[in-house]
């Protein structure tokens, strides 16, 4: 399941009441900052300033403590690291709530949509 974690060791932040961590907050497994442009999910290494955003202020250091106002948390899996793209996040969490039960497979629908409209 896709979470917000530490761009370093993949350690899961957890927030609290906060949706986002401190200015100065870091990782508590590996001290790595966590409000830093390598943890958010703005941050697009090919474009200027790297990062979608294109008014944000320049960061020297990517992986360092920064002041952005702009800065979300990309939501990434703990396994890899990687970004989970929005869509699947949001599948996945869909199901999570509501499971998958009472869905038909693809082959299903067309005969349970026929079986309405039977004469």
């Amino acid at each position: 399941m896709p979470s917000k974690n530490c761009h370093k060791c993949h350690t899961e932040w957890e927030p609290g009441e906060r949706l986002h961590p401190a200015f100065k907050e870091t990782c508590i497994k590996c001290n790595a900052y966590l409000h830093c442009c390598k943890n958010c999910k703005f941050r697009r290494p090919s474009m200027h300033n790297q990062c979608y955003i294109p008014n944000t202020e320049w960061v020297g250091d990517r992986a360092g403590a920064n002041f952005c106002e702009e800065f979300e948390f990309v939501m990434t899996d703990p396994t890899t690291g990687e970004a989970v793209p929005a869509k699947e996040g949001a599948r996945e969490a869909l199901d999570a709530l509501f499971g998958k039960a009472g869905i038909p497979d693809d082959e299903e629908r067309p005969s349970a949509f026929d079986d309405l409209f039977k004469v």
